[in-house]
């Protein structure tokens, strides 16, 4: 009774109306029975004082069942003693929390998050306890759920028996997290500092991996991220973005740094305009304290976040996934026993969702390797036991820190060369090999095993021609074969002409595929390119290949007829040349027909010296860049 006295002689003015609902945690806890099943609140929206008193039981709590949505890891949350001493049913868990419980696979409950509640719902998962923790009540009754709404506030109201630890330190956060102390069974009052999150430097590979997908996100999208070192260092790259919207399941200390640099607004969402929509945040004290009575967060339960119908009404959703391995068809593994083991929690929530919304993008994100390099991570088949979390049908970017592959509405065989051009170079050759002996990819390709190279993306420029159009340079990649093939067929006589010096109508599928794979050291490749609905259209192709005996590059370029004498021929000659210079090629030299009078233009007035031999009617060009 001691403990009690105690607690109740601390209740704060808040409380003081609600005193005889007022129990230590111990008293609190008492009232669990050998038995029934205890959901414990959220990731760092976690009951410390309650758990705590829990484990004390453990002895006399036979047979009890633990629910919980995030596991997070050792030592602040103490799951790992708690899954010593009581049985856990994890929706999720999470990067870093301990071996042994990874291996526990039994008690996982693959569910999507934004089922979760009408599980607690429907009784299909009854709930005897709920501990929760909320801020104090204000002068109205009601309480918040803080930084944890997901699927604790369905849990308590579905609950036989809703404990709250009141904590002074939790957040005021606006949206569906409001409860009333009326329909809370015990009040807990205990101020203690919120269980943190903080994720370390994400390091050198998650930050290439973020620059492509910076790339793929356009200003005014809505975008949800998870908590994961790759997401962490995309944020450096969206400062510079306009009018971005947020509809995520969680959120971290990073959208802090986003909202003072402008990027963020949500001026352009389709619902909830102007609102950070989100069910959760894992983060800092930094963090807790922004959020507190912050009008521009909405903390709302999972089955609204999480919803794909809900996901899909919001224009220019994009949705950014991570994977533990890819296949070669586009079928994507969140988890398995083999590759490491982590719930979905709302992943195919949100693949289901921007894949249907307008203009919505789904993203998946993963590093060529496991941590040791010795396995890929894109591979022929996934492992046994992998669950799915995104079909074939669904993704239509894969990121790894060697490029980005576009699967969306693509054949098997492009599926298949675009996921093996952004491996490891490591493992090109064997799945190149693999593809084919599958039916994936042409026994035809077998020629370019050892032949896949990606081009450095700093090889990367744009031009604005004199009426304002934007032109995108960079170097050729594995996959635009077919770009390739449509650029030649759309060619004039007279261009392809001048381009291959003979009467050739078109070029052969074998020559196609030579000038697509480029090595990149003693060859270069650069196309510009136009955006179109269907992806981009290539219409200028630039190259070089080096003769190391004389350390001269032969050049020359081609550009569809609309295109011609807009000044593209000239950008692609001096670009090339300024690649070539930083290489320590010495010059270029260039075959040239006497009645191309374009091409002998664009040379002369290169600015480099140089030396011209007439043979028939052919010139020999030679240009110096010293």
């Amino acid at each position: 009774m001691n403990a009690l006295r105690d607690t109740q002689n601390a209740v704060s003015g808040s409380l003081e109306s609600y005193r005889s609902m007022v129990l230590s945690a111990e008293e609190a806890v008492g009232r669990i029975q050998p038995g029934q099943r205890v959901f414990i609140g959220t990731g760092c929206g976690q009951p410390q004082a309650l758990v705590a008193a829990l484990l004390g039981r453990a002895d006399e709590l036979e047979d009890v069942e633990i629910i919980h949505l995030v596991t997070l890891g050792e030592p602040a949350c103490r799951h790992k003693e708690l899954a010593q001493r009581f049985r856990l049913k994890p929706f999720f868990i999470a990067d870093g929390v301990d071996t042994d419980m990874r291996n526990r696979l039994g008690d996982y409950t693959p569910i999507l998050f934004s089922d979760i509640p009408e599980l607690f719902r429907s009784g299909h998962l009854p709930i005897d306890v709920a501990l929760i923790q909320v801020t104090e009540p204000n002068e109205h009754g009601l309480c918040s759920l803080g930084i944890s709404v997901d699927v604790t506030k369905s849990a308590a109201e579905n609950a036989s028996l809703v404990v709250a630890q009141v904590n002074p330190q939790m957040p005021w956060t606006t949206g569906d997290g409001l409860m009333r102390v009326h329909d809370l069974d015990v009040l807990v009052p205990c101020e203690e500092p919120l269980l943190e999150t903080a994720l370390p430097d994400p390091g050198d590979t998650p930050h290439r991996i973020a620059e492509y997908m910076a790339a793929l996100i356009p200003d005014s999208s809505t975008l949800q991220f998870p908590v994961h070192r790759i997401p962490q260092a995309l944020l450096e790259f969206l400062k510079n973005k306009h009018d971005l919207g947020i509809h995520a399941e969680v959120v971290s200390d990073g959208i802090i740094e986003l909202l003072e640099a402008g990027a963020i607004t949500g001026a352009r969402k389709s619902n909830d305009r102007g609102k950070i929509v989100c069910s959760m945040c894992l983060g800092t004290k930094k963090l807790y304290r922004y959020l507190d009575k912050n009008p521009a967060f909405s903390f709302r339960c999972a089955e609204y976040v999480s919803d794909p119908a809900v996901i899909s009404r919001q224009r220019n959703m994009v949705a950014i996934g991570l994977a533990s391995e890819i296949d070669l068809m586009g079928q994507v593994c969140a988890h398995s026993p083999e590759t490491g083991f982590s719930g979905m929690a709302s992943h195919a929530d949100f693949v289901h969702g921007a894949a249907r919304a307008r203009g919505g993008k789904m993203i998946i994100a993963l590093e060529s390797t496991r941590s040791d390099g010795s396995w890929s991570r894109i591979v022929p088949r996934l492992s046994d036991g992998a669950a799915v979390a995104a079909t074939c049908f669904e993704v239509h970017y894969v990121v790894t820190e060697h490029g980005v592959a576009y699967l969306h509405g693509k054949s098997l065989q492009e599926r298949a060369m675009a996921l093996i051009s952004i491996a490891h170079p490591d493992f090109r050759a064997g799945l190149l090999r693999e593809a084919i002996e599958r039916g994936y990819i042409s026994s035809d390709l077998a020629t370019i095993e050892g032949k896949i190279h990606i081009g450095p993306p700093l090889l990367r420029s744009s031009t604005v021609l004199g009426d304002g159009t934007l032109v995108n340079f960079r170097p050729m990649h594995p996959t635009d074969e077919a770009r390739m093939r449509d650029l030649f067929r759309s060619l004039s006589k007279q261009t392809m002409y001048y381009r291959f010096m003979s009467g050739v109508a078109r070029l052969p599928q074998r020559r196609v595929q030579d000038l697509v794979y480029v090595d990149y050291r003693d060859e270069m490749a650069i196309v510009g390119t136009i955006p179109e609905a269907y992806g981009e259209e290539i219409i200028a192709v630039g190259r070089y290949y080096l003769n190391p005996e004389t350390n001269h590059a032969e050049v020359a370029f081609i550009v569809r007829d609309p295109w011609q004498n807009r000044g593209i021929g000239t950008f692609l000659l001096k670009y090339l040349a300024t690649i070539a210079r930083g290489q320590g090629i010495a010059g270029f030299t260039a075959e040239v027909l006497v009645d191309n009078r374009a091409m002998l233009a664009v040379l002369r007035k290169s600015g480099f010296r140089l030396r011209s031999q007439l043979d028939g009617r052919v010139h020999s060009i030679e240009l110096d860049f010293e």
